[in-house]
């Protein structure tokens, strides 16, 4: 891999209300769930303060309170709490309008992750794009690209043979920028309440950015989304 940029802050996710795990969700944010012991929010920091970044912004909504605890934990990063006030009326699409002052430069990821190895928190990269998994057969966001790795489509739906998307990106200061203007025309100009933010690069603005799969393995990340995902953390 060429690398040509390197992230200087990270952006985290963390304000949905995470019903599909409740009822452990309905007096602990999803992010603040443990697996093995450890809080998830928590083991997506410090991974990320192992590899020297210390411009941490947490998108908060649901019981944002419980997340005040964090700058002083981590005191050796500057971590802000950023305050989405729409996140029980919006998708996603909400937190990351709220982020994006900060954007360029950047990782994004969301914060109910279980990150197995950190290296894919690496903040040096070729160019935007996606952590992602080759995958035989999947139903999750599944990319197809060229043989330089650059993404030529992407199906919501899955698919086989291709790369699947997880929920940890990397953006230039270039692509930070359009994708500032990108979630400002779609959230605020059009009124795009109920999409995720990915929608906004993969698919509405999709021929405005040249994304770069960032491979890694399925072994090194999971997403909590279920009950059924938390059992299977916590064996594994």
């Amino acid at each position: 891999m060429q690398v040509e940029h390197r992230a200087t802050k990270a952006i985290i996710v963390a304000a949905g209300k995470g019903t599909r795990l409740h009822p452990l969700t309905a007096t602990t944010p999803k992010p603040l769930i443990e697996v093995r012991g450890k809080r998830m929010i928590e083991g997506i920091v410090e991974s990320i303060i192992s590899h020297g970044i210390t411009e941490i912004y947490v998108v908060v909504g649901y019981m944002r309170e419980k997340f005040e605890y964090l700058p002083a934990k981590y005191a050796q990063a500057s971590i802000v709490l950023l305050h989405n006030p729409d996140y029980d009326v919006c998708n996603n699409i909400s937190s990351l309008y709220a982020a994006r002052e900060h954007l360029g430069n950047c990782i994004i990821t969301d914060g109910d992750l279980v990150i197995r190895n950190s290296d894919i928190l690496n903040p040096c990269f070729s160019a935007s794009g996606y952590c992602s998994a080759w995958a035989e057969s999947t139903g999750e966001w599944l990319q197809t690209v060229d043989d330089d790795g650059y993404v030529l489509q992407c199906s919501r739906t899955g698919g086989t043979n291709g790369w699947q998307l997880y929920s940890v990106s990397f953006w230039t200061e270039k692509d930070g920028a359009k994708l500032r203007h990108h979630i400002e025309e779609a959230y605020k100009g059009q009124g795009m309440t109920d999409i995720f933010w990915d929608d906004v690069p993969m698919f509405l603005y999709r021929h405005e950015y040249r994304l770069q799969v960032r491979p890694i393995s399925h072994a090194d990340i999971m997403e909590i989304d279920t009950l059924s995902d938390l059992e299977k953390s916590e064996s594994r």
